[in-house]
């Protein structure tokens, strides 16, 4: 049986059933997406790597707990999302300094920036950029602008107050702005 051409409700549940070729299907399908999501957020390509692939584990083995088939992607993406700031705060516990020590309210005035300044500026050049982003900056700035998570969800992926991550986004958007400007003349 050829699996590429069955749609993705038919390849999960021939996942239930424990058929690795739908599977590998799947996962064939998802995997550039899944690896760039984390690795966005760990920074680290071998670290991204393997928190994909524990990812796919976790979803295939949950497969059961899932209520809708049609949300598998997001589903799936949010497995990667959370493991990767589990293994991002794992690896950076030591040099953690609480945003509730350091954030105070700032009103965000803005968005990214002014088109007209920008729009010389090609996505890959504000995806570097933001690599050099401190990293809660750089974290809170991709859930947001990238992977499109509101401000709720991003204060319960993040474990911060509702007032410490607009200020973060905001913060994350004036220091990326600064690092853009010499690129937009």
């Amino acid at each position: 049986m050829i699996l590429t051409n069955q749609n993705i409700e038919q390849l999960l549940q021939l996942c239930k059933s424990g058929d690795q070729h739908a599977q590998m299907e799947v996962y064939n399908r998802y995997y550039k997406a899944m690896y760039n999501t984390a690795l966005r957020i760990v920074k680290d390509s071998f670290e991204a790597e393997d928190i994909m692939q524990d990812s796919f584990l976790t979803a295939f083995t949950k497969l059961d707990n899932l209520k809708e088939i049609k949300t598998f992607g997001s589903w799936l993406k949010r497995i990667v999302i959370n493991n990767s700031i589990y293994h991002y705060k794992k690896n950076n516990k030591y040099n953690d300094v609480p945003l509730d020590d350091v954030l105070y309210k700032v009103e965000d005035h803005s968005g990214i920036g002014e088109v007209e300044t920008f729009s010389s500026i090609k996505a890959n050049q504000i995806l570097d950029t933001m690599k050099l982003l401190k990293d809660n900056y750089r974290m809170g700035l991709t859930l947001h602008l990238i992977e499109g998570y509101d401000y709720e969800e991003i204060c319960e992926i993040m474990n911060i107050t509702n007032a410490n991550c607009r200020t973060l986004i905001s913060r994350a958007k004036e220091s990326l702005r600064k690092k853009l400007a010499p690129l937009a003349s």
